[in-house]
């Protein structure tokens, strides 16, 4: 099985109704949120008070 290159950090809601996911990119450490309500969903790169992206830094 390969590696998936998105780990969710962190999640809260139920599935369907409202979800809200928390996604860090293994290859650039970039984090992303997502937020699903019912059929709709969207995601984003989360933003420092600079307007940067978050990036986690990766263990070697």
């Amino acid at each position: 099985m390969e590696d998936k290159r998105f780990e969710v950090v962190s999640q809260e809601g139920s599935g369907f109704s409202y979800l809200r996911a928390i996604l860090v990119d293994k290859e650039t450490g970039v984090n992303y949120l997502f937020v699903q309500s019912g059929y709709a969903g969207g995601l984003t790169p989360l933003l420092d008070a600079d307007g940067k992206p978050v990036v986690t830094k990766k263990d070697n």
